[in-house]
């Protein structure tokens, strides 16, 4: 067997990587598809099962949503029974959102058999190998985290000039 390159190895490190995502979105689009909702409605629901609670506020920030979009978010998602609005009790005027218990029981159902397989998985690398595939993640999880921060950034920047037409 002919031994990979350090170019073929990072070749194909990177061509998993991107297969990971693109097949992890597929999955979420299977999920969302099962559970009746849109993406970002869906990314809500993911954020806050993550959070455990958030603000509208926070909401809008890590969805993208404008204060508008986000309450009719939280109104397609409170009306489906999924989400509940509750007083802020460090701020009277302000409002927590949480999963419903319900929404929480659905949604472990549906990931069952994800996390069994997941489990399955994980359970068949020795420690050593846990060690390098966890910080690989992690530096993947960092390194997006400062990809999008550049990103918004950007967003701030004034918009390119378009191009001229030509005569």
């Amino acid at each position: 067997m002919t031994k990979l390159t350090k170019t073929d190895l990072t070749k194909r490190a990177l061509m998993a990587v991107r297969d990971y995502g693109v097949h992890l979105r597929l999955f979420q689009n299977a999920v969302n598809e099962w559970a009746g909702l849109n993406a970002t409605d869906m990314e809500c629901l993911r954020l806050l099962f993550f959070k455990g609670t958030a603000t509208p506020s926070e909401l809008a920030k890590r969805t993208g949503l404008t204060s508008g979009a986000t309450t009719a978010m939280l109104d397609r998602l409170e009306k489906a029974g999924l989400i509940e609005r509750r007083s802020n009790p460090d701020d009277r005027r302000g409002t927590l959102i949480t999963p419903t218990k319900s929404a929480a029981e659905n949604v472990v159902s549906c990931f069952e058999s994800a996390r069994n397989a997941q489990d399955e998985l994980i359970s068949s690398y020795s420690e050593s190998e846990l060690e390098i595939i966890s910080d690989v993640f992690e530096r993947f999880a960092n390194l997006w985290e400062k990809e999008r921060e550049k990103v918004k950034k950007d967003q701030k920047a004034p918009p390119l000039p378009s191009p001229t037409p030509n005569p």
